[in-house]
């Protein structure tokens, strides 16, 4: 069996200036990871930060999206080099590192995410990611180049450093996180008023002018368009367990709204 190379098919779509579709996978679920990979999605971003995933359930869920066009993105608990290096040997594709709030953290997100000489992650080919030995040189000699790493802004001291924090080689993109940077801002889960939006599009023009990509969230489709529309490449469409539960909710809505009394 020929082994595969090494390929990151978000990574050259955005690299390309493409937009990409997303969606999280937060209940730890690989039932629910495959109907987001079989439903076309381009990445599935497994959320280690505020889901319950470990390392075996993140493995779970990345393995259904094998033969499918979606690849596993994962949102790390931390910034922390050591939950870095097992979430990439467990084979996720891109990592999306939360509260990184200057250059200098940026940048040890960028070694904990490389290799040597370009960064610090420890070396094994027995890992999923190396193919359980099986691939181990098709892996760690493109995993420095096909890794797509994000750092996310979700405070004003990230939003006052982001001139520095985009200078960071090896950083791929910012992904904005709206809900943690109105909430910083004095605007408790409140991105819409005006002093957040202000900072919101001045966080857009600096990232536009980078050459780095634009990731962020959407609670509709009608704004997810509108944020393509504007810039963005990366947009996470919808959640598997927020999805379910609106469902859920509107079908009993529905049914005591006709059969008050059952």
């Amino acid at each position: 069996m020929a082994t595969p190379v090494f390929e990151n098919r978000v990574k050259r779509l955005v690299k390309q200036g493409k937009k990409v579709s997303g969606a999280w996978s937060q209940i730890a679920s690989p039932l629910s990871a495959e109907i987001m990979a079989r439903a076309g999605f381009d990445f599935v971003m497994i959320d280690m930060e505020h889901g319950p995933s470990d390392v075996l359930s993140l493995i779970a869920q990345c393995q259904p999206l094998n033969g499918t066009n979606a690849v596993p993105f994962v949102r790390a608990p931390w910034n922390d080099f050591v939950a870095i290096k097992r979430i990439l040997d467990a084979g996720a594709y891109g990592l999306l590192i939360p509260y990184v709030n200057t250059k200098a953290e940026a940048e040890a997100a960028v070694r904990a995410c490389k290799y040597p000489p370009l960064g610090i992650r420890g070396i094994a080919g027995s890992p999923r990611a190396a193919g359980y030995g099986q691939n181990i040189m098709n892996y760690l000699t493109r995993a420095n180049d096909e890794i797509f790493i994000m750092t996310a802004v979700e405070t004003p001291e990230a939003a006052a450093n982001l001139d520095e924090i985009l200078t960071v080689e090896g950083l791929d993109g910012i992904f904005i996180g709206p809900m943690d940077l109105s909430t910083s801002l004095g605007h408790f889960a409140n991105p819409n008023v005006p002093q957040v939006q202000q900072v919101i599009a001045g966080i857009e023009k600096k990232v536009f002018a980078s050459g780095k990509a634009l990731a962020t969230i959407s609670g509709s489709w009608q704004q997810a368009s509108d944020l393509y529309k504007r810039g963005y490449q990366l947009v996470l469409l919808m959640a598997d367990g927020s999805a379910l539960g609106s469902i859920a909710a509107e079908r009993v809505a529905q049914f005591k709204k006709e059969f008050p009394d059952g």
